[in-house]
């Protein structure tokens, strides 16, 4: 049980999930947070430690003074996961100077065939700070509404309907915080005082998928991404993002700009970008991990 919590509640999933005094979340314990004064929303947007090795597939964009990146991901349970490896589609910025925000998205852990909502935020490139969600002091939650780390319902499947997250990580010009908003919901914000040179603004922006690769019994993971197919397969079967963007110091919706793919093993997990006819920039992702053509 949290320190301030006022109720626990045990969700028909098995979650179980602490009801915390507002003022008293974990987010305070932070020392440069001690004085923090709660900043309220209520307008709605309009628009591993052990050797492992991380594969990527990304979008990685770069822009001056870039200020909120935005995309629409699919809601999916990766098929695959074994346990202690990862399959997650995340959006995240940083600046060039290794001061990486939070990357929110969902993801699919420890074999246990759930789909979770997380974020995770760190000030010196995962060195030694940052945490996923509320587990160290940090980001400063607002709503009631939705849990971090809870299950995601409901999810797309292969051939069947798609569901989509709208993620928007937006920065508040008057006091430097960085909002996180989920389908056009206020979820809560990383403090600026808690990052260095981000607190100014953001240099690059990164969307796709990652996958956590412990090489278990001497071979790739068959942990899958995205949905586990290849995006060949197109809207319905493979992963996606749709409508990247960002937003200009102005408050206008961008395309990204310089846009690189970086794909570390192209023969596991792939991508291509996807055609949505006046849809902005949209791709397609993932892949099934170990077989005959990755070993």
């Amino acid at each position: 049980m949290h320190e301030g919590t006022v109720k626990t509640i045990k969700g028909e999933d098995g979650d179980v999930i602490d009801c915390v005094d507002i003022n008293k979340q974990p987010a305070f314990n932070h020392p440069l947070l001690k004085s923090h004064t709660i900043q309220m929303k209520t307008h709605v947007h309009s628009s591993g430690t052990e050797s492992e090795n991380n594969h990527n597939i990304l979008f990685q964009s770069w822009h001056k003074n870039g200020e909120c990146p935005e995309g629409t991901i699919p809601i999916l349970r990766t098929p695959h996961s074994n346990r202690r490896r990862r399959s997650y589609p995340t959006v995240s910025q940083k600046r060039r100077a290794n001061d990486f925000s939070a990357p929110p998205g969902h993801e699919v852990n420890n074999g246990e065939n759930k789909t979770r909502l997380f974020t995770y935020w760190t000030r010196d490139d995962y060195r030694s700070t940052g945490c996923y969600n509320l587990v160290c002091p940090g980001f400063v939650q607002t709503t009631t509404q939705i849990s971090l780390g809870a299950a995601v319902e409901p999810v797309s499947r292969y051939g069947a309907e798609q569901f989509e997250m709208i993620i928007t990580i937006t920065k508040d010009k008057s006091s430097g915080n960085w909002w996180l908003l989920m389908q056009d919901q206020f979820i809560g914000y990383w403090p600026g005082s808690i990052f260095t040179s981000l607190a100014d603004c953001s240099t690059e922006i990164n969307w796709g998928g990652e996958i956590t690769n412990s090489e278990f019994a001497g071979h790739h993971t068959s942990t899958q991404m995205g949905s586990g197919h290849f995006p060949e397969e197109s809207f319905g079967k493979a992963c996606f993002f749709r409508k990247i963007g960002y937003v200009d110091e102005s408050g206008n919706m961008r395309d990204p700009k310089d846009l690189q793919v970086y794909v570390t093993k192209p023969p596991c997990y792939d991508l291509r970008f996807a055609k949505y006819e006046g849809d902005g920039i949209s791709f397609y992702f993932g892949g099934p991990g170990y077989s005959d053509k990755c070993p």
